[in-house]
């Protein structure tokens, strides 16, 4: 588990909030390096005379300064794609100069001059730098921003593609385990029922053999047994089966006096009951030792491997159940969404466990087991009810009885949840 957490913070790495961080710093490079750079000097617009040009743009102009230079001459690249009527016209019919339009500086010390667009100044490269980092900044935070934003939908939506399909499957295996446990119940109830009434009749033939002077020594002072002889009260049966008011009636004895010797006489009787066993013989007879056998032969036709998968049961549910809860919203993203952080952490270990729970249950043969165990119990109940079949497996394998209702009827019960 300590590998998968590491991995798992290592897919988790901020990575584009990195680039996207670095995005943003270029940007603001670039709009630093633009806001100080040198700017570009004002301009104004002057009326140019070409006096030579080049078919490539190469010019030789004249200009009048606005600022009071004179006229002035230099070199410039005029358009060589405007009109031909605005060009240097020397070996046309219709003129001899040409004519353009360009700037001059309107401050500083090039106050006057000519500026040409394609000579590169400091501002022209405080720009392209500026440029240079801006663009990718704007690129790469964007591809920062987008990225991160898929890598979180997916990191939110990743879980619920193969969730719902491990939380469904750890679910039927709940339902068979709970299953197998509920037959098994189901089966031992039915022993317990059939057993109970056997146990009594037995329990009240030992009480019957119990004198009632037994009792005499119960509680402190001594029970008055000598009035309960006088009154006809001869067993611990029939003090039981007379109940506290009856005795106080028939032997007029005080309330309290009576509730004492029926209170001694209960717990003689559950004494005796814990010593009193049913033994499976072919003396046992009637309706109630049927039912019996025919509940036994339920549970020892699914084996010793019933009870194990009962107890198996018993373990994987409750984890099952625990983990179920827990991995809830990775299986639905209408739950993921509202969820926190530490709550879908959870809710993913959760799902890894499961799945682990499953595999291992398929691997191991549990889940065949269990339904396999559910339908032995199922079928063993319905398949063969004549307590004739029963009598017959009892007299081949009477051990096997023995030891089943030996674990009905002292082990507790698996409880279902």
């Amino acid at each position: 588990m300590q590998d998968g957490g590491q991995g798992a913070a290592v897919r988790h790495k901020p990575i584009f909030r990195w680039i996207t961080a670095a995005g943003l710093l270029l940007v603001v490079l670039g709009f630093v390096v633009w806001e100080t750079g040198p700017e570009h000097p004002e301009l104004e617009l002057v009326e140019l005379t070409v006096l030579e040009e080049e078919p490539d743009g190469t010019c030789a102009v004249r200009w009048t300064d606005p600022y009071g230079g004179g006229q002035r001459t230099g070199p410039y690249r005029c358009d060589p794609d405007r009109d031909p009527l605005l060009k240097d016209a020397t070996r046309f019919e219709w003129g001899s100069s040409g004519w353009d339009v360009g700037h001059v500086v309107a401050e500083g010390d090039l106050k006057g001059e000519l500026y040409d667009p394609d000579v590169e100044t400091a501002a022209d490269r405080a720009v392209s730098v500026s440029d240079a980092l801006t663009v990718p900044g704007v690129l790469v935070a964007f591809a920062g921003l987008v990225c991160g934003g898929v890598r979180t939908l997916l990191r939110l939506v990743r879980p619920t593609v193969w969730a719902p399909l491990t939380v469904r499957r750890a679910e039927r295996l709940r339902e068979a385990a709970r299953g197998v446990v509920r037959e098994h119940e189901r089966a031992v109830r039915a022993v317990r029922d059939a057993w109970q009434p056997l146990h009594d009749a037995r329990v009240r033939e030992e009480l019957a053999a119990v004198p009632v002077g037994m009792l005499r020594w119960s509680t402190t002072p001594l029970l008055p047994v000598a009035e309960l002889r006088r009154h006809g009260f001869r067993t611990v049966r029939d003090v039981l089966d007379a109940g506290a008011w009856g005795l106080a009636d028939t032997t007029g004895l005080g309330r309290r006096t009576a509730e004492k010797v029926w209170s001694a006489a209960r717990r003689r009787a559950a004494e005796v009951g814990e010593d009193t066993w049913v033994r499976l013989d072919a003396g046992l007879t009637g309706p109630e030792a049927d039912r019996l056998l025919t509940a036994l032969r339920v549970l020892v036709q699914a084996g010793p491997e019933a009870r194990r998968a009962v107890e198996e049961a018993g373990r994987l549910i409750p984890e099952l159940d625990r983990h179920l809860v827990t991995a809830r919203p990775a299986a639905e993203l209408r739950l993921l969404l509202v969820t926190d952080r530490e709550g879908r952490a959870d809710a993913r270990a959760a799902v890894r466990r499961l799945r682990e729970l499953v595999a291992e249950a398929e691997r191991s043969g549990r889940w065949l087991s269990f339904l396999q165990t559910s339908i032995d119990l199922l079928r063993g109940a319905d398949a063969d009810p004549l307590a004739l079949s029963a009598r017959v497996d009892l007299a081949s394998r009477p051990d096997a009885y023995q030891e089943q209702l030996w674990h009905v009827v002292r082990a507790r019960p698996v409880l279902t949840g």
